[in-house]
Parts: C-alpha cells; sequence; structure tokens
C-alpha cells in the first residue's frame, strides 16, 4: 500500500510541473524506466511562427539559395511518381523549440515553390482525393520540403525492330520552366532513384529492368537550363505473343505437312488441307498486327509469320506442281503399238482399236512417249532415267515429290527457327 500511494504522488508532481523531453525529435523517452510524456504543440504557437514568417514575405521571388534537390520514387509505370523537391530559403528561419513546421496543402501557395515541369509529358494530373496530395516540411533553418502525388502520361518513342522482344528504355525529363542555370540549380540529393517494390508493379506486358539519372545542359536562345532525366528500362514479355501468334503459326505449319503423307489422288483432301492453312494463317497474321501500332517497317513477329505463311502457302503448291507435271500433259497415245516406249514386261490391252497400259504403281505413272515428256528437267516415270536428254540436266523424279517434301519442309522450317530465334535473342 505504502508504495501504491507513492507512485500515484509521483504521477501527480510530473502532471503539475509538466515533466517532458527535450529530444529534438520529441519522440517518448524512457528515463529510469519511467515513460516521460512528449508535450503537446499548441495552436498558438504555429499560429505566430507562420504569422511571422509571413510578415512581407514575397512568393513572387525565389530565394537567396537557388538550389533544388530533387527525389523521385516511382510507384508504377504509366507514371505515378511521389515528386519531392528540398531547397533552403532563408526568409524562412524561425527560433523556436520546434524543429521542423509540419504543414499541408494550404500553406503552399504562400511561399515561394520552384516552377518545376515535365518536358516529355502529355498528361499529368495531380490526386487531390480526399485532399490535395501534398506535404510541406519546414525546418528552423530554412530549408523546405515539398512533394507531391503526380500521375504522368509521358511520351517514349518505341522502335519495335525486334518487337515482341524488343527493349526500351523511356525517359521522364523535368527542368525549370522559367529560371535558366544561373537562377536555378537542380541536382540529386541521391544518385539513384527510389523504387517501389516490383512485386507490386502492374506491369503486364513489360518487365522492369532497372532505372537510372542523368543530368545535361540544354542550350537555349533563353538560356541555359539544367535537365533531369530518369530512364526507365523496360523488357517486353513474350507470354502472350507466344501463346497467341507463335505457337498457333508453328502448329499450322506443321499441320499444313500432314498432306504428304495423303495419298496423290486424293484431291478434294490435300486441296481442302492446303487451303484451310492458307486461310488459317492468314487469319494469324491479320491477329498479329493488331497487336502492333501502325509502323512502316518489318518487325520480328512480320517476319516469322511471314516465313510461316509462304511455308504453308508452298506445301500447298507443291502439290499443285505435281498435278501439273504429271497430269498437265494429256498422254500422247497411238493406234500403232510400236509407238509407245514400254518397259520390259508390259502388256497392252486392246479396247475399242486402241491400245491402253494398265494402271500401275504411282511410282511409274503413265508411260511417256520417247522425246516427249522425257526432255524435260523433271522425270515423271522410270523410263525416262535413261536415255540421251539425260546428259547435262537435272534429274528430279515427280513421283517422290512428296518424299523429297517430308524431309525438306521440316529440315528447312527447323533451321529458319534456329536462326531467327539465336538471331532476335542473343545477338
Amino acid at each position: 500500500m505504502p508504495l501504491l500511494i507513492r507512485l500515484l504522488a509521483y504521477i501527480l508532481y510530473c502532471h503539475k510541473i509538466k515533466c517532458w523531453s527535450d529530444d529534438e525529435d520529441d519522440e517518448d523517452l524512457m528515463v529510469n524506466k519511467t515513460w516521460v510524456l512528449a508535450p503537446k504543440i499548441h495552436g498558438g504557437d504555429v499560429t505566430h511562427i507562420l504569422d511571422s514568417l509571413l510578415q512581407g514575405y514575397d512568393n513572387k521571388l525565389r530565394p537567396d539559395i537557388g538550389v533544388v534537390d530533387l527525389q523521385t520514387f516511382v510507384n508504377e509505370y504509366t507514371i505515378d511518381i511521389i515528386f519531392a523537391q528540398t531547397w533552403y530559403d532563408s526568409r524562412l528561419r524561425f527560433n523556436s523549440s520546434m524543429k521542423v513546421l509540419m504543414l499541408n496543402s494550404n500553406m503552399v501557395g504562400k511561399i515561394w515553390i520552384p516552377d518545376t515541369f515535365f518536358r516529355n509529358s502529355r498528361k499529368s494530373d495531380a490526386h487531390w482525393i480526399t485532399t490535395p496530395n501534398r506535404l510541406l516540411r519546414i525546418w528552423s533553418d530554412g530549408r523546405v520540403l515539398y512533394t507531391l502525388r503526380l500521375t504522368i502520361n509521358a511520351e517514349c518513342y518505341l522502335q519495335l525492330h525486334n518487337f515482341p522482344m524488343d527493349e526500351h528504355s523511356c525517359p521522364l525529363e523535368f527542368s525549370s520552366y522559367g529560371y535558366p542555370r544561373n537562377e536555378i540549380e537542380y541536382k540529386w540529393k541521391k544518385t539513384s532513384v527510389e523504387v517501389a517494390d516490383p512485386k507490386y508493379w502492374r506491369l503486364y506486358q513489360f518487365a522492369f529492368v532497372g532505372l537510372r539519372n542523368t543530368t545535361e545542359i540544354s542550350h537555349t536562345l533563353s538560356g541555359d537550363y539544367i535537365i533531369m532525366t530518369i530512364f526507365f528500362d523496360l523488357s517486353r514479355r513474350m507470354g502472350y505473343f507466344t501463346i497467341q501468334t507463335y505457337i498457333p503459326c508453328i502448329l499450322t505449319v506443321v499441320l499444313s505437312w500432314v498432306s504428304f503423307w495423303i495419298n496423290k489422288d486424293a484431291v478434294p483432301a490435300r486441296t481442302s488441307l492446303g487451303i484451310t492453312t492458307v486461310l488459317t494463317m492468314t487469319t494469324l497474321s491479320t491477329i498479329a498486327r493488331k497487336s502492333l501500332p501502325k509502323v512502316s517497317y518489318v518487325t520480328a513477329m512480320d517476319l516469322f509469320v511471314s516465313v510461316c505463311f509462304i511455308f504453308v502457302f508452298a506445301a500447298l503448291m507443291e502439290y499443285g506442281a505435281y498435278i501439273g507435271l504429271c497430269y498437265g500433259k494429256p498422254m500422247e497415245l497411238s493406234n500403232k503399238p510400236s509407238a509407245i516406249a514400254v518397259r520390259p514386261g508390259s502388256t497392252l490391252i486392246p479396247i475399242n482399236n486402241i491400245n491402253h497400259l494398265p494402271e500401275r504403281d504411282d511410282d511409274y505413272g503413265y508411260e511417256c512417249l520417247e522425246g516427249k515428256d522425257c526432255a524435260s528437267f523433271f522425270c515423271c516415270f522410270e523410263d525416262c532415267r535413261t536415255g540421251s536428254w539425260r546428259e547435262g540436266r537435272i534429274h528430279i523424279r515427280i513421283a517422290k515429290i512428296d518424299s523429297y517434301s517430308r524431309i525438306f519442309f521440316p529440315t528447312a522450317f527447323a533451321l529458319f527457327n534456329l536462326v531467327y530465334w539465336i538471331g532476335y535473342l542473343y545477338l
């Protein structure tokens, strides 16, 4: 009981004489394991300080020390930033036990602030809900901190030659609008710009690689201006385009090769398959172009889609070439058996006084007349393998064109993909 009475008496004593700490940050301190309460800031003291500071203050004039420290905290892109500026104004010095005045946006219009603007901004919006998102701090030595939250749509000229494997460095430029270099000097408070945690960034098409900041001088007729620039390095994510364009194009090209295994006499099946794959590639090409701005040069995706279209179209033309070379010319048949060159072991079937050859395997087709179909670079039939026409000519057996295509098309497409992906991803 005596201990409890002593404790109550001590609390009443401290309340009567207003015990508090003189710490400059006005934080609660523990002294001898006893909590000492920080003082309340009286509104009358702040009002008196502000009235004395603003007496005779002209906010149209810049302070005598025209150095502005810049600090930017990037939250996301399209750009949501907290833009912080710090400068010294000797007219705002004050003597008080308070080291810093924490003020709201109502005080901003009463003092001088830098006329910083964003040079490559198309549209900038300040946040006003529920109150203007602005912060003002004034230290006793005249140092001023002014921050505000902005959403900026900045210009970024994209070079899309490597789309969708492109990388970009988008700038955000700002400087003073009216004060040249000899009036206001900008400098970075820190060597690097602080960025919010990337896991909270909403960048669906791009991956954030990093950022860097530079300082340069712009020479104009009205004077030399310091331009501060932040570069946002971005790399495009390929997942969407791989799923929507690359994989469908590759599968369509592979599907067009199925016709090489279909019987050559199945004209409707092979023709419909070839036309279907061509129309599919046309649709995919149109969809791929909708993902791009209307640029006049060829992008990496345009090249890939165009080559895939060529492969699909060539697969259809392969069957057309076979039909044209093998069945396009009517066979010259004669009533005289001696006019026809027949393979050893062949027999003639007389029908209506016209000698016809029996049907044979597709490898041979119909027999050709000596010196007629065989006098070409292409050979449709077995009997054309020998003869004087063969000298100095290329022997391409049309009957085996599907066998050639089964090897040539996949090999050529695989080589194209090898060169394409290595060239755009690693070179």
